[in-house]
């Protein structure tokens, strides 16, 4: 009698990840926010690869985000949790009363049916609902920052980050961010309550070369095998060569500072991000 020999679990199966989209409710996107998004594959207009690292990747139609929320005291349906390819976080379609639909960033426990409102008075503090800073209370999680009013969400709006309202002292208020940092932000700025969806998507494990393929990613090679000429850690017999760790340009990678110290919105930050 022949004994069958298992194949050994490899690290990758053992630790592989599926992304959470359970919470995803319809697979086709609304065709009217829909816009072209043409990739150049890494080549200018001569056709000469001028980028590395760049090329192939599934097709995609991006999806036309309103980060601004300035639709004003108009309750929106959600209608769907959608995937979004140009992203890590979901996005949620809304319909509003007016008739009018857009797409934000979804944020964990928006369920479809929920109605979200945006607005400067009169909001309640709920997933999902967009106010300024001066009208949040202290201590709430909140995501999808703005750094000026009226630009859009610039901070905190990618899968599963979130930051913290700590304070408020005048005209600004004192906001943690996801890197650690702690810094003033106008009071006027509008940000979302919640935690950005998609938070397991920093688990996830590519599990095979295509798939980092698909994303439009060509093959990376290693600083430490190239020739001197090629990159500063290059060259050396045998396993001898690398150094210290730095960029093709010769800027160090860690623990280097590229911050400028002269940089205006320096006055801002109260505390840095932890090392």
């Amino acid at each position: 009698m022949s004994v069958r020999k298992l194949k050994p679990i490899t690290s990758a199966q053992r630790f592989r990840v599926v992304n959470g989209f359970d919470a995803i409710t319809t697979d086709k996107p609304e065709k009217s926010l829909l816009a072209p998004n043409k990739r150049s594959g890494g080549r200018n207009n001569r056709g000469k690869m001028t980028m590395r690292q760049i090329g192939g990747g599934h097709k995609r139609k991006y999806r036309i985000i309103d980060f601004k929320r300035n639709k004003t005291g108009i309750p929106g349906e959600v209608m769907s949790i959608e995937y979004d390819p140009n992203r890590t976080a979901f996005i949620a379609l809304l319909n509003y009363q007016d008739g009018e639909k857009s797409y934000i960033i979804a944020q964990n426990g928006l369920q479809v049916g929920q109605n979200v409102v945006s607005g400067r008075e009169g909001i309640a503090p709920e997933i999902g609902n967009a106010m300024p800073l001066s009208q949040i209370p202290f201590g709430t999680i909140i995501s999808c920052i703005e750094l000026r009013p009226g630009q859009g969400a610039v901070m905190a709006r990618s899968a599963g980050a979130f930051a913290q309202l700590m304070a408020r002292d005048g005209k600004f208020a004192t906001v943690k961010l996801p890197s650690g940092e702690t810094r003033l932000v106008l009071a006027e700025c509008m940000a979302t309550i919640g935690v950005v969806s998609n938070s397991d998507h920093q688990l996830t494990v590519s599990g095979k070369a295509g798939r980092t393929r698909w994303l439009g990613r060509r093959p990376r090679v290693r600083p430490v095998v190239m020739n001197p000429v090629d990159h500063p850690m290059g060259g050396g017999e045998g396993k001898s060569s690398g150094g210290h760790p730095r960029s093709r340009n010769g800027i160090p990678a860690k623990g280097y500072r590229t911050r400028s110290r002269t940089k205006a919105s320096n006055k801002y930050i109260v505390e840095r991000r932890k090392k």
